[in-house]
C-alpha cells in the first residue's frame, strides 16, 4: 500500500505528539537546537503537512510547553505520571472531549523526519477498516544487519494485514538454509516496524487501560499489550521510511545533516 496522498484523500484525524523533557540517553531532546528550532518544532511541522484537522502537543512539562507555544503549536500540559506516549494521547483525546471514532494519530516527539505522507496513510488504512483496533506501518528489510539489530523491530502479519507478532528477534526465520553463523535474509517476509500509530478515540482509551502484558515486558514493546489482549492491529506498507528518530547525540548530528541538505 502505498502512501496516501493528503489532497485525494477525504480521512479526516487528529495528531497528538506526546514531548517528555526527561531522556534517559539523551537528556532535553525535544528541545535541542536543530537549525535554529528544537526537535519538537521540526515534528510538529511535518504533521502540519499531513493534513490533520488537528494538531497538539502533549506535554508534562512547563518548559516544553512554553517552547511550543512560542512557534504556535496547540499545547496540553498532562500529567506526569504517565508511562508511555499513549497514555498522553490518551489523556489529551478525554479531556478534549473527542467523540469514540475520532481517529488519533499518536506521533513521537522525537521523529523530525518522519515523512508526513505517513501519518495520512495510518490514519486512511484504520479508516477503511472498520473491525481493525489499531494501525500501524512497516516497511520491507533488505538488510540482514538490520534484520538481527534488537534495536530494530520486526513484525510478521497474517494474509489479510493484521499483525501476528512484533519482536527484536530477526522473525521470521527460515528454517532450511540459515544458522546462526549464516543467517538468510527471508526477503519479502521481513518487515520493520514503523513506531507510529493510529487510534480510534475510543479503542486508545481501552489499550491505555490495559494492563501490562508478560510479552511487552519481555521484548519491551507496548504494542505487544494490544496484541496479547485480542486487539486486531492493521499494518500497513510504505516504501517511503522514516529515517532514525532522535535518542543518541549521533541521531542529532544525523538529523541535523538530514534537515540541512532538503
Amino acid at each position: 500500500m502505498s502512501a496516501a496522498d493528503p489532497k485525494k484523500s477525504a480521512v479526516k484525524f487528529k495528531v497528538v505528539i506526546p514531548a517528555r523533557l526527561g531522556s534517559t540517553r539523551l537528556p532535553g531532546k525535544v528541545l535541542r537546537d536543530v537549525h535554529g528550532k528544537p526537535v519538537i518544532a521540526h515534528v510538529w511541522e511535518a504533521a502540519r503537512v499531513s493534513g490533520a484537522e488537528q494538531i497538539i502537543i502533549a506535554t508534562d512539562d512547563e518548559t516544553v510547553a512554553a517552547a511550543a507555544r512560542g512557534f504556535g503549536a496547540e499545547v496540553r500540559l498532562t500529567s506526569a505520571s504517565h508511562n508511555s506516549g499513549t497514555d498522553r494521547a490518551n489523556e489529551v483525546a478525554r479531556t478534549e472531549g473527542w467523540d469514540d471514532s475520532t481517529i488519533v494519530v499518536n506521533l513521537q516527539g522525537d521523529e523530525p523526519l518522519m515523512p508526513p505522507a505517513l501519518l495520512r496513510q495510518a490514519a486512511t488504512l484504520l479508516a477503511e477498516d472498520p473491525v481493525a483496533d489499531l494501525a500501524t506501518l512497516a516497511h520491507p528489510l533488505h538488510s540482514v544487519d538490520e534484520w538481527l539489530n534488537p534495536n530494530v523491530v520486526k513484525v510478521v502479519t497474517d494474509r489479510r494485514g493484521y499483525a501476528l507478532y512484533f519482536s527484536r528477534a530477526p522473525i521470521p526465520w527460515r528454517r532450511d538454509g540459515a544458522t546462526r553463523e549464516k543467517p538468510v535474509l527471508p526477503e519479502g517476509l521481513a518487515f520493520r516496524h514503523i513506531g507510529l500509530y493510529a487510534y480510534r478515540a475510543n479503542r486508545l482509551a481501552e489499550f491505555s487501560g490495559l494492563p501490562p502484558a508478560p510479552l511487552e515486558d519481555c521484548e519491551a514493546l507496548e504494542q505487544l499489550r494490544a496484541l496479547a489482549h485480542g486487539m486486531r492491529i492493521k499494518l500497513g506498507i510504505t516504501n517511503d521510511p522514516p529515517p532514525r528518530g532522535v535518542d543518541t547525540e549521533e541521531d542529532l548530528a544525523f538529523v541535523t545533516a538530514a534537515l540541512a541538505r532538503r
